[in-house]
């Protein structure tokens, strides 16, 4: 992100309205290497291809917000590589992470990760450090210190039905294994910051948050989040597309105050809900409108989202979600033009 994105953003999450509305979103490895007409696999293994993608984007679309920019990973592969999952890279198709923990008697045994050595994660460094000078000399800067949650990190590494089912059985042994995750979070977090003094955000992706209730996730996620969070900077950014009405009330308690949500929650409710205390980016649906939809549909779509919103304030437009695979420069061009001249009554 430039310097006058970041201060938009940062103006945007303290309640300060603009018009047009800011335009965000979150690109990755579902959506960029096809859009810019390369496998996957290619992606993720060469250095340079990876920046062409990311530099394709930014010149494409010079008013988006792309959020984090210019993230290295992995996939889902990423955290979970250091705990020592098996993980699968076909050439054109999301990589996976093998669970490793099959009951909760392993939990204890589970060895927390050096950032700096393990896994997948100096990859990710290196590739960072690398293109670095040449981020830098786009007028773009890396802000964001990047991880799946804790709770999406432990359903990998044992399943997520056999994590949910664990934290029902033995609540003690889920407490051990989330502290562990934590510990190690906390550490790749801090690295990263380190490493990149002009980090001022945390981004993390938790989709397991949507599947446990109020109360569950009140016990097993929220003081893990809390702690992950509890860092001096200022944008705490948090990505679940799984439903969220249970814990978007709970947001601002657990630190965050940046939001990417499934489309299946309108903003005015998500507003409601969280007290209209977090800036919240989406809400058009990601796959049946962006990526499925005519160009014509797309700016339908938009204005209807726009004419919606009864409070302005603090919102970033994007979709529902990560941008998802097979969206066209075409729409999203649509989705911007449809922002951009949009007239309030």
């Amino acid at each position: 992100m430039t310097d006058k994105q970041w201060d938009i953003l940062l103006r945007t999450i303290n309640g300060e309205q603009f018009d047009p509305l800011p335009i965000g979103f979150i690109i990755d490895s579902p959506w960029l290497p096809n859009w810019y007409g390369i496998k996957i696999l290619d992606y993720f293994s060469n250095d340079e291809l990876w920046m062409q993608a990311n530099l394709k984007a930014i010149e494409q679309f010079p008013d988006v917000s792309f959020l984090p920019g210019f993230w290295s990973e992995f996939g889902m592969c990423t955290e979970p590589s250091a705990f020592g999952s098996r993980c699968t890279f076909p050439q054109d198709e999301f990589p996976h992470a093998h669970k490793m923990i099959n009951s909760a008697d392993e939990m204890d045994s589970l060895i927390i990760p050096n950032p700096e050595t393990d896994g997948l994660l100096p990859f990710v460094l290196n590739r960072l450090k690398l293109a670095q000078p040449h981020i830098q000399a786009k007028g773009h800067k890396i802000r964001f210190a990047v991880a799946r949650g804790p709770l999406n990190i432990a359903s990998y590494l044992m399943g997520a039905t056999e994590f949910l089912t664990t934290m029902m059985m033995t609540p003690d042994k889920v407490h051990t294994f989330m502290q562990k995750i934590t510990s190690f979070l906390k550490s790749w977090i801090e690295l990263q910051i380190q490493t990149f003094p002009s980090i001022d955000g945390i981004f993390l992706l938790d989709d397991i948050i949507g599947f446990m209730g109020a109360e569950e996730f009140s016990i097993f996620g929220l003081p893990y989040f809390k702690e992950i969070y509890d860092q001096n900077v200022s944008v705490k950014f948090l990505h679940n597309d799984a439903p969220s009405r249970q814990s978007a009330p709970l947001l601002n308690d657990m630190g965050v105050n940046l939001f990417n949500m499934g489309f299946d929650v309108q903003l005015n409710e998500l507003k409601e809900l969280t007290s209209n205390k977090i800036t919240l980016v989406g809400n058009l649906p990601p796959r049946d409108v962006l990526a499925s939809g005519t160009k014509e549909e797309v700016e339908l779509k938009t204005n209807e989202l726009l004419e919606s919103l009864k409070d302005k304030s603090r919102i970033t437009m994007s979709c529902g979600g990560g941008m998802p695979p097979g969206v066209s420069t075409e729409n999203i061009q649509s989705f911007i033009n449809s922002v951009r001249s949009y007239k309030s009554a």
